[in-house]
């Protein structure tokens, strides 16, 4: 490695985890010059009266605007027709797809990749590349294009000839894990804005830990494009309004304002004054009144949001989706569907575009071909400047490389606590929080918080303070009330560089809040830390509202994510160390993992491990020989104290009792079947499970012939040990149960 540059190190290392690294803007718009009338109308343009106002055709603004490479508008166009008719007639092969926001996006999309972002297409990961995420991510065919006319080797002209097709590299919503130039996965609307929020908290946060007054190592920008259904889910709300409380200068959004969604013209349910509203949100707005042909407002535009440090920018850009189709343009039936050979046909004559599918013009293909020794001399220059920052400033240099190769500290994990039966009873969220604490110590990539529940999911990290936009280079993120937004900015975080480890918490019950966030996370091998405490009807008086009961087995069910629930100080630690299943998940950087803590005081059980809990599942007790127990009990969490106390009843009537400790069904069922063998022996039928929550899914576990003891009805309002009582989570009804299996 040695001989590596420090991006080479880190491609060979994100082409296995597709975690981000970050550029700089690719073609600075510092030399643009504008006349100070063209800064006034473009400012004027930032408040509209009426949305409907905003679909008028307006004369293209005659700005000076210089790009550093001048490029002629007759190039210019023919760029973006490429770009158009790329889209179409991958999504016409298809016969599937969504050709209208690309044909309506493809100016921005042109200059975005043209003259404006910092990115090598030959390392895609590239550290201090400019990031961009497609929130709309119907539409990406858009980015497809344009990764392919940059010279990007994941997107090449047979990849676009195999649009949404099994085995291709050009799915049909972006995915970071199959498409190198790809940085989050998009689809649900609103979860990319979110993302890049997520994004650009991160290279704020790198930046002022980082950057010294004569070397700015940190140093690019986020772009995104979200259209009508991104403003309208709530998630980007919540993001956008913690981007506009941060500060994040260097989030640039554009929004595609075509005012078309999938039931027609979004007259019929969304009637709002973004732009007001984002102005509210704390951020600054342009409004870019002719997105279809106005090149120069939208270079106008970009160059004002960059001047502006201290708010992210919205730039509304009113497009005409399906730009260029006689009979489609501004309707719906573009939005989601291919256009169909005759009216692809008719496009082309409007359009003057006599190429066969899949051509790139020559001169077109000359002109974006300079991207690939460009982006080459950016990374080596920027790697020329860390070997400087790395002669004197040693110690930060380290830090910083450990953050974007993902190298953890060596002996990291001794650091952590340990714990004794004779340690003092104690709540899992408690132990999460000594652990996390002494994790964030050596761990130089850790960060979080909590959706304003700090106090009660003891997820403050005590030597740090905030991040806020005043000092974003501390590691508490405080989120608010905002669990969705809070999931997908996490999300970004941890795609943004590889050492990044986000965690974020609250009520176990309010992961209902942030599914889709969680389910992006395991999609897009995510490493984030999810610590859920209140995980059961154990927290007692809040009552039904706040007690999870099918969360567990929900996230059982999904793919790709760690569900862990341990029962004490070990398993807790268990899951934050390197023998335990933390180690899984700090070094498994494409798994994100739960962690569901309790609210009640546990004891350190006799017989918990931090090895066991790296295994899954694993035996605390046992007093059979032969691997032949009478019955095995197994528990999980709160409910592993039932199940050993149980036993200890059992075995004074003489029988055989193994407990088993089964902190986590996927690392279980990923050990061999020699060592699953070892503790649920396939001769011995009598089992007993007993966890608070549903039963949905222990069959697997216990077998036909066993019993699952569990809650399959909602919770009540009464202290803990009440409800346990009535709710038969008992030591005695694992008694009952045990006797009538075996």
């Amino acid at each position: 490695m040695a001989s590596l540059s420090l991006s080479q190190a880190i491609v060979s290392r994100t082409h296995q985890h597709h975690g981000s690294t970050t550029p700089t803007n690719h073609r600075s718009l510092s030399s643009l010059s504008l006349t100070s009338s063209s800064i006034k109308s473009t400012s004027a343009s930032r408040v509209s009266t009426t949305r409907r106002s905003t679909h008028s055709r307006v004369p293209i603004r005659a700005a000076a605007v210089e790009t550093l490479e001048k490029t002629e508008t007759s190039l210019v166009d023919k760029s973006v027709n490429t770009i158009r008719f790329l889209a179409i007639d991958a999504v016409e092969k298809a016969n599937s797809g969504h050709p209208g926001l690309p044909m309506g996006c493809a100016p921005m999309g042109h200059i975005l990749y043209d003259e404006v972002m910092r990115y090598n297409p030959k390392n895609p990961y590239w550290f201090n590349r400019d990031r961009f995420v497609l929130s709309a991510g119907h539409g990406c065919m858009l980015q497809y294009a344009l990764l392919h006319l940059a010279g990007y080797d994941s997107v090449k002209e047979e990849d676009l000839k195999n649009f949404r097709q099994w085995g291709s590299k050009t799915p049909g919503h972006p995915e970071n894990f199959e498409t190198p130039g790809v940085e989050v996965t998009t689809g649900p609307l609103g979860q990319g804005i979110a993302n890049a929020v997520g994004l650009a908290l991160a290279e704020k946060h790198l930046a002022a830990r980082f950057n010294k007054p004569d070397n700015e190592i940190v140093d690019h920008y986020t772009y995104c494009i979200l259209g009508d259904g991104c403003q309208m889910e709530g998630i980007a709300n919540e993001a956008c309004s913690l981007a506009g409380h941060w500060g994040l200068g260097k989030l640039i959004a554009f929004y595609d304002d075509n005012h078309i969604s999938i039931d027609g013209d979004t007259e019929i349910a969304f009637t709002e004054t973004v732009e007001t509203r984002f102005e509210g949100l704390g951020w600054h707005v342009i409004w870019v009144k002719n997105g279809n042909t106005g090149y120069d407002e939208i270079r106008a535009a970009i160059k004002e949001a960059k001047a502006v440090k201290d708010k992210p920018t919205l730039i509304k850009v009113t497009t005409t989706i399906g730009y260029g189709s006689p009979n489609k343009a501004n309707s719906y039936s573009v939005h989601g569907s291919a256009l169909g050979a005759k009216e692809v046909d008719a496009t082309r004559q409007n359009l003057g575009w006599p190429y066969e599918p899949f051509h790139v013009p020559e001169d077109v293909k000359k002109h974006w071909s300079r991207h690939v020794p460009e982006g080459s001399a950016l990374e080596a220059e920027w790697n020329a400047k860390f070997a400087e920052y790395e002669k004197k400033y040693k110690e930060n240099a380290a830090e910083f490389k450990s953050i974007i190769n993902g190298d953890l500290p060596a002996g990291w994990e001794k650091a952590l606590p340990t714990y004794t039966p004779e340690s003092p009873a104690d709540a899992t969220r408690n132990l999460s929080q000594q652990c996390l604490n002494a994790l964030v110590k050596t761990l130089p990539g850790l960060l979080g918080g909590s959706a304003d529940l700090a106090s009660s999911n003891m997820t403050l990290l005590k030597m740090f303070g905030d991040f806020q936009k005043s000092t974003p280079e501390e590691r508490n993120v405080r989120f608010g009330v905002r669990e969705h937004g809070m999931g997908a900015i996490c999300n970004g975080i941890a795609l943004h560089s590889p050492g990044l480890i986000p965690y974020c918490a609250t009520f176990f019950v309010f992961t209902d809040y942030m599914r889709a966030a969680i389910r992006i996370s395991a999609l897009c091998e995510g490493r984030v830390i999810y610590v859920m405490t209140h995980d059961s009807i154990g927290l007692g008086e809040d009552g039904p509202t706040h007690q999870p009961i099918e969360h567990l087995a929900s996230f059982r069910a999904m793919p790709n994510i760690l569900m862990l629930r341990p029962a004490d100080g070990n398993e807790t630690a268990g899951f934050v160390t390197a023998a335990g299943a933390y180690k899984v998940a700090v070094l498994n950087r494409k798994r994100p993992s739960i962690l569901a803590l309790s609210r009640q005081k546990l004891p350190q059980l006799p017989g918990t491990s931090i090895e066991g809990v790296e295994k899954g599942g694993y035996i605390i007790s046992d007093n059979s020989s032969g691997n032949n127990p009478d019955v095995i009990l197994i528990g999980t969490g709160s409910e592993l104290e039932i199940a050993a106390k149980a036993a200890d009843s059992l075995r004074k009537e003489g029988k055989a009792v193994r407990v088993v400790s089964f902190v986590s069904w996927e690392l279980f069922d990923e050990q061999s079947d020699d060592y699953k063998e070892s503790v649920l022996p396939a001769a011995v039928t009598a089992r007993v499970s007993i966890e608070a929550g549903s039963t949905f899914g222990w069959q697997k576990i216990v077998g036909s012939k066993g019993k699952a003891i569990g809650i399959d009805r909602f919770g009540a309002s009464a202290p803990a040990g009440k409800i346990y009582k009535e709710f038969g989570i008992t030591a005695e009804a694992v008694i009952e149960a045990a006797k009538a299996v075996c």
